[in-house]
């Protein structure tokens, strides 16, 4: 597998949040591989607000462990 991630460490917040959005949509890649298949779901969750919102707490989960290696950005 090729290196996706070779660092935590970002400029900004806004850029750590965009790490913590690319980091949950590898997972949903990497859990499942047939585009095909992920393609098929997302007509479902695009309009289920439960899974919204799991979306938005896995993000949330990134976003804090990005966060922390960055020192918050101080």
């Amino acid at each position: 597998m090729d290196t996706w991630l070779p660092t935590l460490i970002t400029d900004t917040p806004q850029a750590g949040y965009e790490l913590a959005v690319k980091l949950s949509r590898m997972s949903v890649k990497l859990t499942q591989q047939d585009a095909a298949v992920r393609d098929r779901l997302r007509a479902e969750y695009a309009v289920d607000s439960d899974a919204l919102i799991a979306v938005s707490q896995v993000v949330a989960t990134h976003f804090a462990t990005v966060a922390a290696a960055n020192g918050y950005w101080t």
